[in-house]
């Protein structure tokens, strides 16, 4: 496999396909639609899920486990969520060679396997609200895959919780969903739009469904994570109900919320370019390479004492090192690796810099020479530091930049301004929601609402549909997706 990526301009899909392998994020697995996820990408992924584990226990969630299979009898007490799933599932019929009383499906979500347990574990108002997450994999059987974007076992969290109002529940969604784009935000460096989902889009059984959207390189839009007011469509369902405060019975209000390995898939193609990746600091698994440069074996010794003393004092800071002194590997070599994995930050010491007392850095957000520079090996440490704070935050401007030079608002009577918006980014117009004109929105520009943005523009005002014309409360982005 050559060490060169397909350009994104002349193949995006192949170059995202390419990046995941040779970063070493992922391998091809010997089952269908499934894949290897390797330690540098299941590092990205443990980092991401400790900055939201640690999040949702600042919101008072508590974690759990539930089984991976659930009686099939339990999807169909749900009428619109196993329609919803039914063409996903995976259904187990045998075991221990015998053929099962009744069938289990694989989780493809645990609303209902969950459901049944609030059912006996809520007895009274003092029980609530009940707030639990579960850390798992899922298993819907996706016909067309993609490494970490749509696999047909993926990992993720989801959240479910039971409340004693509407009101409760509802804010719950919110605070959920804000928590989620604070992540995306200011760890993932991926600036994120918060939304509703149209009923089309909305999650199976739920009354209202809510996203942060991405917009990648090729300006395609990622659903990066949901969080669903459920109503008391499964409380209903589930019977979760309770004794309120006058002895009366009443049935919960419930939600799910869930993030997934997804992510590792916004975060590389939010950010890499044609070298590889470029990990934002904060979630990278290595922030710093250090890599060692010397001809002669004499020259080793001195060299990886300053290499071995630096990387000493970057993590006793607490910052992630790795020192690369891989022999019979050119230094130009180990450039190019480091740079297709996205590490932030190379540091290069050579004899030179032995001598000098300095130190070679190269940033992997800047390009070539001008993001090199020299530097003295003391105070290093508070240098790195604020240079790790510096690309944090420089990802995220360049992704923001990116995603609002692509956004276009198109004036609610011109269909065809419309749909060449749709073809070179995301177009923002006036929607009635309904599901007849999101259908012919994909008949003409095979793009769908991505969300009714809870920032609206103009929230004092109505316009017109941009497809039917009929009046529209709220205006909508659209967009080409994955």
């Amino acid at each position: 496999m050559s060490d060169t990526l397909t350009p994104q301009s002349q193949d995006f899909p192949k170059w995202y396909n390419e990046i995941v392998y040779k970063a070493d994020l992922a391998d091809q697995s010997p089952v269908r639609g499934c894949m290897i996820i390797k330690p540098y990408g299941y590092e990205l992924w443990e980092a991401i899920k400790a900055n939201l584990d640690r999040r949702f226990k600042a919101t008072g969630h508590q974690n759990a486990y539930f089984p991976l299979f659930i009686p099939e009898s339990f999807l169909k007490k749900e009428a619109e969520h196993v329609e919803g799933f039914a063409p996903e599932l995976a259904v187990v019929t045998h075991g221990g060679g015998k053929e099962l009383q009744e069938p289990y499906v694989v989780r493809p979500t645990s609303e209902t396997v969950i459901g049944e347990a609030f059912s006996r574990w809520v007895q009274s108002h003092r029980d609530l609200p009940l707030l639990i997450n579960q850390w798992a994999n899922v298993v819907r059987w996706e016909m067309r895959t993609r490494p970490f974007l749509r696999t047909a076992e993926f990992l993720w969290q989801e959240g479910h919780t039971a409340h004693s109002s509407h009101e409760e529940a509802q804010e719950e969604t919110m605070r959920m969903l804000d928590v989620y784009a604070d992540f995306a935000i200011n760890e993932a460096a991926i600036p994120v739009i918060q939304g509703r989902k149209s009923k089309m889009e909305r999650f199976a059984g739920a009354e209202n469904s809510y996203t942060i959207e991405a917009m990648m390189r090729d300006t395609k839009a990622l659903q990066s994570g949901t969080s669903h007011n459920l109503g008391q469509n499964f409380a209903k369902a589930f019977e979760i109900d309770y004794t309120d405060e006058n002895n009366e019975r009443k049935f919960c209000w419930t939600t799910s919320w869930g993030v997934s390995t997804r992510m590792v898939g916004a975060v590389v193609m939010t950010h890499g370019d044609d070298k590889g990746l470029r990990l934002p600091p904060r979630i990278a698994p290595i922030q710093v390479v250090i890599v060692t440069i010397y001809k002669k074996d004499e020259q080793r010794t001195v060299v990886m004492e300053t290499a071995e003393r630096l990387a000493s004092e970057l993590r006793e800071a607490g910052i992630r090192v790795h020192l690369d002194d891989r022999p019979n590997l050119s230094p130009g070599f180990k450039y190019n690796d480091w740079e297709m994995r996205g590490v932030p930050v190379r540091m290069e010491v050579g004899p030179k810099d032995v001598e000098k007392q300095s130190v070679a850095v190269a940033r992997r957000d800047v390009p070539g020479k001008a993001g090199k520079q020299f530097l003295p090996q003391a105070g290093i440490v508070d240098v790195i530091k604020n240079l790790l704070v510096d690309i944090q935050a420089s990802l995220l401007a360049d992704a923001t930049a990116f995603r609002d030079s692509h956004i276009k608002e198109v004036a609610d009577d011109d269909y065809d301004a419309f749909g060449e918006a749709i073809q070179d980014g995301w177009a923002l117009s006036w929607f009635c929601g309904s599901p007849e004109c999101e259908k012919k929105v994909k008949d003409d520009f095979s793009a769908v609402s991505r969300c009714f943005p809870l920032d609206q523009p103009y929230p004092n005002e109505t316009g017109h549909c941009i497809v039917c014309g009929t009046q529209a409360q709220e205006m909508a982005y659209f967009a080409k997706a994955y």
